[in-house]
């Protein structure tokens, strides 16, 4: 599994990463695993509220962000968007693409409106989530049985994270 992340620049002040990897399983499976509360727990977020479109769900993810979410296209197995944090000045989206390669499916994820120095933060930060995305797959249950809160990551996200993160810092943006 490669994961692939990038960032670049929507304007002088905001930015966006985008991260991709391609998956073992089908459609139905990944689109469970990115859009259920029973799945998502295992690997990014514990997720509650009116999961439909139209809705507002709170997160909490084990990178410790946490806060709202209004669920905005939920284009069932292939395309979600969700706005972050509506009506704030800290606004932003994060969209998800999911794509069959014959027996495999392709996640692609973008995070926007992102603060420019925050992106390589962000970009390690989602790496790290889609591997767990992958870990999960693979053990059919939690990464992260150690659980995590708002005030504290999970311990092997922050782990990760902190290896990856200096690698973002040194890359350019796009």
């Amino acid at each position: 599994m490669t994961t692939i992340a990038t960032m670049r620049a929507l304007d002088e002040t905001r930015g966006a990463v985008r991260v991709e990897t391609l998956y073992d399983t089908d459609i139905d499976d990944l689109w469970q695993a990115c859009t259920t509360p029973e799945r998502l727990v295992r690997w990014i977020a514990r997720v509650d509220g009116d999961m439909r479109v139209g809705g507002t769900i709170q997160a909490v993810f084990t990178s410790s962000w946490t806060g709202p979410a209004r669920i905005e296209v939920c284009d069932a197995p292939r395309h979600l968007l969700l706005t972050t944090k509506p009506g704030t000045d800290d606004e932003g989206q994060i969209e998800a693409w999911l794509t069959e390669e014959g027996s495999k499916t392709r996640l692609v994820v973008e995070e926007r409106g992102l603060p420019m120095g925050h992106l390589p933060f962000h970009a390690s930060g989602w790496r790290v989530h889609l591997e767990d995305l992958g870990g999960s797959l693979e053990v059919d249950g939690p990464v992260h049985p150690e659980g995590w809160s708002s005030d504290s990551q999970a311990p092997g996200w922050k782990q990760r994270w902190e290896e990856l993160t200096p690698a973002y810092q040194q890359i350019g943006i796009g």
